[in-house]
Parts: C-alpha cells; structure tokens; sequence
C-alpha cells in the first residue's frame, strides 16, 4: 500500500465511521438472529461456524479499523471487543427458546476476531514501516 493509504486510514472520521459500523451490524446480527425462523433461513446457505466466522472476522476488522495506537494494540482492543460481543450474543439468544446459547459459536467468533485482526495488524505494521522508508 501507498504512504496514502496509510493517510486514509489514519483519519479520525474513519475510525468513527468504522466502529459506528460495527456496531449497527453488530445490533443487526442480534436482532435478526433472535427473529423466529430467521437463522434457519439463513442456515440453509452456510453452516453456523461459517456465518459466526465472517461475520465476526467483519466485526473485528471494523473494530481494528476504528481503534487508535500500535497495530498490536488495536488487534488487542478489537480481539477483546468481539469476545465480549460474541458473548453478548450468546447472552441474549440464552432468552429464547428457539435459540440457545453455545460456547462453541463464542469461541468461533473469537477465533475470527484474532485471524482478522491478525492479519490487519500485519498489513497496518507493513504500511507503517514502508511509509517511514
């Protein structure tokens, strides 16, 4: 990447963007999971662990993408992010009856958080180091 995308990703209306982003997607994944019928509609195209992955691999990366500091703290900050979204998640589903919750969908969730925001983590050292060339 360019000293220019190191630029891009520096401005402060984008990490605010990114997280505000996050976060609605985050209150869309709950409230359309925990809709009757829903997730075994969706379930028919991707298995659970698949849609758990993506979607919090997403998450994870918007988070990365609106937190400020070195890139390992930011994978930090975002790794412990989507843990405690993903725990919410299972939280509320605990609710109703036609959903459970289920450590192993938490543990997913915090799998993808720490692939993504490993790999952004890397890219965002990388740019960093080719714009002090």
């Amino acid at each position: 990447m360019t000293p220019h995308s190191f630029n891009f990703l520096q401005n402060p209306r984008l990490h605010l963007l990114c997280l505000a982003a996050a976060i609605l997607i985050y209150l869309t994944i709950i409230t359309a999971g925990n809709v009757p019928g829903f997730r075994a509609d969706v379930g028919a195209y991707a298995p659970g662990a698949v849609l758990h992955s993506i979607a919090y691999a997403v998450l994870a990366a918007l988070w990365f993408g609106g937190s400020r500091g070195t890139p390992l703290a930011r994978a930090c900050k975002a790794v412990l992010a989507i843990a405690a979204m993903g725990a919410g998640d299972e939280y509320v589903q605990s609710f109703f009856p036609y959903r459970g919750a289920s450590v192993h969908d938490w543990a997913v969730d915090v799998s993808a958080a720490i692939v993504a925001s490993s790999v952004m983590a890397l890219l965002a050292a990388r740019i960093a180091v080719g714009v002090r060339r």
